[in-house]
């Protein structure tokens, strides 16, 4: 299991287990995307202010490698390592069964066998009778074990922030009339400002405010129910976000090998599969060994510590980009998209999923701005 989602597990079952209080129920917060310095200024954030003084916060959170969505959501649901649940990318393709799970958006995406790997969370809750509501949260629609949750409210594309509103408030109700043991609500703005925008946008600075005013909605209604001393509050992220300096640092891989010597390539950013030709193997890795900013590994050689590589959708052939490079087949073919006016502009402007293992022993945390993330827990009574 990875140290860090086991200690959020941890945490969550003692919540559930209710050492504290039998009746306690638990709203969990997936906010996709949240650095881990993204509320540094809590002065001017009364709703984080508030959840802070009133728990626990860390200081960040290391996802697990790649530090993706879809893996690192399974890795703090499941505690478990990607290569042991499973869900090793955002894009994975099996070929056994040539069959893809592109961002949990196409039908396929539903199959057990992107899931079955490891028990999350809910699975478990709802194995022991207990009864969870998740909104918008990835995969609460999917039939995992043979269980699903009591409700899903399935993901759609960037939630709003009425979604959000609305579903915090229906948490609420479905907790305090014991409809639920446990609420997961997942919010996704944030990581797509930071996409668009980068991390040090004045985009990413409206979104952050935009969700605390959420959070003051959140405390106020709390104290409106008087749930204060009947709830539980888990905020984490999955991942960090680093700049990405537009069209200047893109690795382009048919500058270095014949793309039609590909069986499939999924994915495109820091971590890319490729499944070359078994004929054109050896040449393809040669080749691509040479190409600055970025490694090649074959399966077998992938980094023990990435704890990825026995992955089942893991491909013949994984390449990591260093930090701030983008990996793509060529730059012509990334999209462009205008931000309200004619002029388009760069595609993403951040990006995410990186190897964070070089920055973990310097003395300055801003180094780990790469990939980390945030873990916040609200505790209404004195838990700790």
């Amino acid at each position: 299991m990875t140290r860090v989602a086991l200690n959020i597990l941890t945490v969550i079952i003692l919540l559930l287990s209710g050492c504290c209080d039998a009746n306690r129920k638990l709203l969990v917060f997936l906010i996709d995307g949240f650095r881990y310095d993204y509320m540094d200024d809590l002065q001017n954030l009364a709703g984080f202010r508030e959840i802070v003084d009133n728990g626990v916060k860390v200081d960040y959170l290391t996802p697990d490698f790649p530090s993706l969505s879809y893996p690192n959501y399974y890795s703090l649901m499941t505690g478990r390592y990607c290569e042991v649940h499973q869900m090793t990318g955002n894009y994975m393709w099996d070929k056994d069964t040539m069959k893809e799970f592109l961002i949990g958006t196409n039908p396929d995406s539903r199959l057990p066998m992107w899931w079955d790997g490891s028990e999350p969370l809910w699975v478990t809750m709802q194995k022991l009778g207990k009864r969870v509501y998740m909104y918008y949260w990835p995969g609460c629609e999917v039939t995992i074990l043979g269980v699903r949750p009591t409700f899903c409210e399935e993901y759609v594309y960037n939630p709003s922030e009425k979604n959000l509103i609305d579903s915090m408030e229906s948490a609420l109700n479905m907790l305090k009339s014991d409809k639920a043991d446990m609420a997961g609500i997942y919010y996704e703005k944030i990581d797509v400002e930071g996409h668009h925008f980068g991390p040090h946008s004045p985009e990413i600075q409206h979104a952050i405010r935009s969700l605390d005013q959420a959070f003051q909605t959140l405390n106020q209604k709390i104290k409106e129910k008087n749930m204060r001393d009947d709830i539980n509050v888990v905020l984490f992220s999955d991942h960090g976000m680093t700049d990405l300096q537009w069209m200047e640092k893109v690795i382009e891989l048919d500058n270095y090998i014949d793309m039609t010597h590909i069986i499939k390539m999924m994915d495109r950013g820091p971590v890319v599969s490729l499944w070359p030709k078994q004929d054109k193997f050896e040449e393809i890795y040669q080749n691509l060994s040479t190409v600055d900013n970025m490694n090649v590994y074959k399966k077998q050689e992938i980094p023990d510590r990435f704890h990825y590589k026995n992955g089942r959708f893991v491909s013949t052939l994984t390449l990591v980009a260093e930090p701030g490079w983008f990996i793509t087949e060529n730059k012509a073919k990334l999209p462009f998209w205008k931000n309200g006016t004619e002029e388009a502009g760069g595609w993403q402007h951040g990006w995410h999923g990186y190897d964070n293992e070089p920055f973990l022993h310097t003395e300055s945390l801003q180094s780990l701005q790469i990939s980390s993330c945030m873990l916040m827990l609200l505790f209404t009574t004195h838990f700790l």
